[in-house]
């Protein structure tokens, strides 16, 4: 092991004996008491192994006792990292500062003891096409890019209008081009190291930012492909559900839970499918909320892939926020017991973890 402090967690003295490490409760770790053996911080950036730093402390007067006993709180308190030697080595200068923040976030938030490269590994090796490249849809991809997504392609033949135009997807210089080639190149500008192609591999997501045709949607399913439903306009933002096909609500059980409500949905549904407002009433701030949210929603799945400890909030699920007071609230949606996916009664550890998430308010 090489221990690391973890980055992002700023050292602070409380008083002349107790160091604090982080600034907010909720991350931050004390300790008190360490005299002489503070020193031992100054030595955590992962240069060394245990058993050179114990000895570098050692030749600062340091007894190894002590400098064991720092690394051995630190480490219980969750606040030490095995520094990733291996992944810094792999990656170029530029490319590693660039997804050191990532990498910092992952870990405190993750709480993995190595520095963030488990995370950023599935990231890099992931596949993500984003179905849609307007306001919304190009900045999901750019965004999810310059997060360490290895593999984004946007699929979106429209050519570019003014109204497409965004502050981390498309500029003027895309106008009149198929909105795919402005997202590649948004996606290009993010992060040059992440192919924009489609190689014909199956996505680990698909992401769809405009209403989606049947036979997409059917073949999502039949494939198994996880798939996340957007829609911003009307002054509103809808993010979800996150479709995992056979394990949680799919579009349909959605929509058979609308029609419930509203005998005429699907009428209303097959109409939109086809046709939508012009301009949408999607202003720059709302989409790069919805870009933003959507793009932490595919986060977490990659990021967890396979565990049941943190579950997306969009499976069975959506995030929506209506203006003007800007909050975002949670709204369930389980699996229709009479939709062919046969969702509700697949997979029952699937619907007791988002029967967990309450319909409630999110600042």
């Amino acid at each position: 092991m090489r221990p690391a402090l973890k980055a992002g967690l700023l050292p602070l003295w409380r008083d002349r004996d107790t160091l604090q490490l982080g600034v907010d409760p909720r991350r931050a770790v004390a300790l008190g008491g360490l005299g002489k053996a503070a020193a031992v911080i100054s030595l955590l950036d992962g240069s060394r192994d245990r058993e050179t730093l114990i000895s570098t402390a050692e030749a600062y007067g340091i007894p190894a006792e002590a400098a064991s006993r720092v690394l051995g709180l630190l480490a219980a308190a969750g606040a030490l990292d095995d520094f990733p030697a291996q992944l810094h080595a792999s990656l170029p200068d530029l490319l590693r500062a660039r997804l050191a923040p990532e990498l910092a976030t992952a870990s405190l938030a993750y709480g993995d003891g190595d520095g963030g490269a488990r995370t950023l590994a599935r990231r890099r090796a992931a596949f993500v096409r984003v179905h849609g490249a307007g306001r919304t849809g190009a900045c999901v991809a750019s965004f999810l890019a310059a997060s360490g997504v290895g593999h984004v392609v946007c699929t979106d033949p429209e050519p570019t209008e003014p109204a497409d135009l965004a502050p981390a997807g498309l500029t003027e210089a895309d106008l009149g081009e198929p909105r795919q080639d402005g997202a590649a190149r948004a996606v290009e500008r993010a992060a040059p190291d992440v192919r924009t192609r489609d190689d014909g591999a199956v996505p680990d997501l698909v992401i769809l930012t405009e209403m989606a045709l049947p036979d997409l949607i059917g073949g999502l399913m039949r494939e198994r492909v996880p798939h996340l439903a957007v829609w911003t306009g009307e002054a509103l933002g809808v993010i979800g559900p996150l479709v995992q096909p056979a394990r949680s609500a799919c579009l349909r059980c959605v929509d058979m839970r609308k029609a419930e409500g509203d005998p005429q949905w699907p009428r209303v549904l097959a109409q939109a499918t086809f046709t939508r407002a012009r301009p949408q009433a999607c202003d720059t701030v709302l989409a790069a909320m919805t870009a933003a949210l959507t793009s932490a929603q595919a986060l977490t799945l990659i990021d967890r892939a396979g565990s049941t400890a943190n579950v997306p909030v969009t499976v069975n699920g959506t995030l929506e926020v209506v203006l003007p007071d800007w909050q975002w609230r949670r709204r369930t949606w389980l699996p229709h017991p009479a939709c062919h996916c046969r969702a509700a009664t697949a997979d029952r550890a699937v619907v007791r973890a988002a029967r967990g998430f309450t319909d409630s308010a999110a600042s």
